[in-house]
């Protein structure tokens, strides 16, 4: 099992982190919502729970609850510039179908 970050991404978390002044990491989870079933839910992190499971890459953690790491095994977080919009982006997997706004997602 495992969750992955660019260099550009962890730089993006690292200097959100830092612009925040406090965290551990981030959260990477899912949520039921939206046309195609389920959402990714990102948030900054605390304080760490007892069942998480984290991963460390480039400096940055992120930590997984059990039941989302389901529907995230193998997912890479990237940080990506396309014109005037920039913003993770999720390469996962698992995803047999995404919802044509790209803001939900069926495994």
């Amino acid at each position: 099992m495992s969750i992955s970050l660019t260099e550009s991404a962890a730089r993006h978390v690292a200097g959100q982190l830092q612009a925040r002044g406090r965290g551990l990491g981030i959260r990477l989870g899912v949520t039921t919502s939206g046309c195609s079933g389920m959402a990714y839910v990102l948030e900054f992190v605390d304080e760490e729970q007892a069942n998480d499971e984290v991963f460390e890459e480039h400096g940055v953690r992120v930590f997984v609850d059990p039941k989302s790491m389901v529907y995230l095994d193998g997912t890479e977080l990237d940080f990506v510039r396309e014109g005037l919009n920039e913003g993770l982006q999720f390469r996962n997997p698992n995803v047999s179908a995404e919802c044509g706004c790209g803001e939900s997602f069926t495994v």
